[in-house]
């Protein structure tokens, strides 16, 4: 070996140091509830809130739309193994499509959940 060896000059990486810096800033002023906090929690208020009262109109609308098409329609006379067809629809059809509804409500509600933990992570 000759010569003295020179050392690799060390160099500090900041931007990984920044992201997380940053992170934690929007997740102090959430928990804290700082103005900053209190507007990304009421635009996730006010998204759940209409989310909910869309999903809650439609729903009544279908099912109060269902009275009206069997006395408008000759639907409402209509016997399918010896039951009206509007007796089979109110009394069967009507949960499953509550259930599917409701399980949309949810996984939209979920997304506007993650979408909130996104905007608070940037």
């Amino acid at each position: 070996m000759t010569g003295p060896q020179q050392r690799p000059v060390r160099q500090r990486v900041v931007l990984a140091e920044r992201r997380g810096a940053r992170q934690a800033r929007t997740r102090v002023e959430v928990t804290e509830q700082t103005e900053i906090g209190e507007a990304l929690i009421g635009g996730l208020i006010r998204a759940q809130l209409g989310l909910a009262l869309r999903v809650a109109l439609v729903t009544v609308l279908v099912l109060c739309s269902l009275p009206l098409l069997f006395h408008l329609r000759a639907l409402g006379s209509a016997v399918i193994l010896g039951v009206r067809l509007p007796w089979l629809l109110l009394g069967l059809a009507v949960y499953p499509a509550l259930y599917a509804i409701a399980r949309l409500y949810v996984r939209l509600a979920e997304r506007n959940e993650q979408d909130f933990l996104e905007l608070a992570e940037d």
